[in-house]
């Protein structure tokens, strides 16, 4: 690669490191490329993307980025993760597939601005969707209403029943 891609590549590469939302370091020594194209596949649809840059490459792209603080795991052959909407749907994704793929191994990652282990990846992986989360929000909001329907409209409801008890009581005794 000449020096005028190599900045290219950097330039790109700083653009999508400053927009991310998580960001993942995966070891992938021994997968093969359709296992590969699967996991990209997988993550594009769930608006993330896998990348392999060289380290040296990399530290440059990451100056001046929360994904600096992780430059000292920029060894070894890694495959970048970086998700760029709900942070929940691609952890799930790269957690399920390092589970069934020995291949990928999870090193560490980034949420927003904090570094974050593997086990608080495999945590956040075990959460709902965001989708789901803001349903059981709504429903709780919903319920809130409902109650507070009932207990208002208790108070007529009674009258309305003793009226009724004491109207057919009067028809009773007629």
């Amino acid at each position: 690669m000449d020096r005028r891609t190599k900045e290219q590549v950097v330039d790109e590469l700083h653009e999508k490191v400053k927009a991310f939302k998580l960001a993942a370091l995966a070891n992938f020594n021994g997968m093969d490329v359709a296992k590969m194209t699967a996991l990209r596949n997988d993550l594009r649809k769930s608006n993330a993307e896998l990348k392999v840059v060289k380290n040296t490459l990399l530290n440059i792209a990451s100056r001046d980025t929360s994904l600096e603080a992780l430059q000292s795991n920029f060894k070894g052959p890694l495959a970048l993760i970086l998700s760029y909407g709900d942070p929940v749907e691609p952890s799930k994704i790269i957690t399920d597939f390092a589970k069934k793929n020995a291949e990928l191994e999870l090193k560490i990652g980034v949420l927003g601005d904090k570094v974050i282990t593997v086990e608080q990846l495999r945590a956040l992986a075990e959460l709902p969707s965001r989708e789901v989360l803001l349903a059981k929000l709504l429903s709780v909001m919903i319920g809130v209403q409902t109650q507070l329907v009932n207990v208002l409209s208790a108070v007529p409801r009674g009258l309305v029943q003793v009226l009724d008890g004491y109207r057919a009581k009067k028809e009773e005794s007629n």
